[in-house]
């Protein structure tokens, strides 16, 4: 399928930041001034469809590529399920898991990115460290368990907004930490179960955002701010308007009374 074959079908949030972190590497290459990259990207985040979004990039260099040429909208097949434009439903994929632990002894490690939470995975911190992130992992099963074993050491688990946790853990001399903001969970979203121990250590659990996803709402921010200071200055052009019509009258009148007066004196 090519890009031309699907003008109409309907943009994705990640399609969207595909094209700004295109912007904003041509801004910062200077192929755009600011004012370009400000009109391309409100018409970024306003575009629906593929058809209005290729033409925002079509005379720009992709990301390390040397020769322009646009933004590619051809969906790639996406293994497991469809992720991410399957939602959470693509990201249940059932199977083993492609990490089932961690261990960090004087040391640390780190399971994130893209890959799969197994229905149980066990980590073992002593005198060191361990990150677990979610934010792009799948997940074997609709509810999954990860059991910390902290030992002077600490355990950090991040996980995305909309996920239910339920912490499970005990600490003597240490502890286990509940997420701020835990809300209602998404319909769909997986379970998270943290369990274990924790002596002299701890283990945490944050919510956050992925990295493009708080790129994106920044952009956003950004140009709400754009477009109320625009707002404010055509409210400023229109005032200014106003007020120079009102002098112009006031002018104009003043004129009318003395050529008034002169005919009255003449008579």
């Amino acid at each position: 399928m090519t890009d031309d074959a699907v003008p109409d079908l309907r943009a994705s949030d990640a399609d969207r930041e595909r094209v700004s972190e295109v912007l904003r590497d041509a801004l910062a290459d200077g192929r755009l001034d600011m004012e370009e990259f400000e009109e391309r990207l409100e018409a970024t985040y306003k575009a629906r469809t593929y058809a209005e979004l290729t033409p925002i990039t079509r005379d720009l260099p992709t990301s390390g590529a040397p020769v322009s040429r646009p933004v590619s909208f051809t969906k790639e097949p996406v293994p497991d399920g469809g992720w991410p434009d399957g939602g959470w439903a693509g990201r249940i994929v059932g199977g083993e898991g492609s990490s089932t632990s961690g261990v960090a002894v004087l040391s640390g490690f780190q399971r994130k990115g893209r890959w799969t939470v197994p229905r149980r995975f066990k980590c073992f911190a002593f005198w060191g460290g361990g990150e677990i992130d979610l934010r792009e992992a799948d997940f074997a099963d609709r509810e999954v368990e990860i059991n910390c074993v902290a030992i002077m050491g600490g355990v950090q688990v991040i996980v995305p907004p909309g996920v239910e946790v339920v912490v499970r853990g005990v600490g003597v001399m240490g502890g286990f930490d509940h997420p701020d903001g835990d809300g209602r969970p998404e319909p769909g979203a997986p379970r998270v179960v943290v369990s274990g121990f924790a002596f002299w250590g701890g283990v945490g659990v944050e919510r956050k955002v992925t990295r493009a996803e708080r790129q994106r709402l920044k952009e956003m921010r950004r140009q709400e701010r754009l477009e109320r200071k625009e707002s404010r200055h055509e409210l400023h052009r229109a005032r200014h308007e106003e007020r120079t019509l009102d002098r112009e009258l006031d002018r104009e009148l003043d004129r009318e009374l003395e050529r008034e007066r002169r005919r009255q004196g003449e008579r």
